[in-house]
């Protein structure tokens, strides 16, 4: 397993998926607050208003909380939040990204610091750990949306750069300059898109196997679960075996 999307439906399947899904819609309030706050408050005129209310419709936000969020950045009270991106590293040498937006940059600073402490890794400067992964468009659709070479059919025609596909979703991968335009190709052939970013993808994986997996997860979900933290990106490849088995 590469990156941490099993991490999910595992913490799904432990229960945790009512209180991890109050999370990620505060995160993407967030995102949608931001992005209507940078441009344009119309997600016609403004396309990262546009994909934050896409990922927002795709893991089914209310529609009045996406309106609601569209509406606090207009509002005279609106928070200012601040875009920073932390490196480091976990257990086994991994590298990680963590993007996040907060209204308090000297306590995201600290929670992020302290998480990485706490669990076995330790902050590093920025560039220690980005020149490992490329900045890239990514796409999702769930397996459902068509056959490995039909995807991968759609993705070569919409001018996509790589797709892996596995049981569960199809990721494409184009350069983030071109994200607009392969999304709305790939729109017209495979229908709406589960999630639409901008992400890092690692340029080469490294192994981690036995006790450290534990380790390595625990830290990747108290990063997830901290408030401020948007995203976590990292270089790691874990069997499925020790995934289930330290999970």
């Amino acid at each position: 397993m590469a990156g941490h999307s099993k991490f999910k439906n595992i913490m799904h399947r432990k229960g945790r998926a009512d209180s991890m899904r109050s999370k990620l819609f505060s995160k993407l309030s967030r995102e949608i607050t931001v992005a209507a706050k940078s441009g344009m408050p119309d997600p016609a005129m403004n396309p990262r208003l546009r994909l934050a209310v896409a990922n927002a419709r795709a893991e089914s936000m209310p529609k009045d909380n996406i309106e609601r969020a569209i509406k606090k950045a207009s509002g005279a009270d609106a928070e200012t939040y601040e875009e920073i991106r932390y490196e480091g590293f976990g257990p086994g040498g991994v590298g990680l990204i963590v993007e996040v937006l907060t209204d308090n940059r000297n306590r995201a600073a600290a929670n992020v610091r302290s998480i990485f402490s706490k669990h076995g890794g330790n902050m590093g400067e920025t560039g220690a750990v980005s020149f490992m992964f490329d900045r890239m468009g990514q796409i999702v659709y769930p397996a459902a949306a068509g056959s490995e070479d039909k995807v991968m059919e759609a993705a070569i025609e919409a001018g996509a750069d790589d797709v892996e596909s596995d049981e569960e979703s199809h990721t494409i991968y184009t350069a983030y300059e071109s994200l607009s335009d392969v999304a709305q190709a790939l729109e017209a052939a495979l229908g709406e898109a589960k999630s639409t970013g901008i992400v890092w993808r690692p340029k080469t994986l490294t192994p981690i196997a036995g006790e450290p997996v534990g380790t390595l997860m625990k830290l990747v979900e108290s990063l997830e679960d901290d408030d401020d933290v948007q995203n976590v990106y990292g270089n790691y490849e874990i069997s499925d075996e020790d995934l289930e088995k330290y999970a």
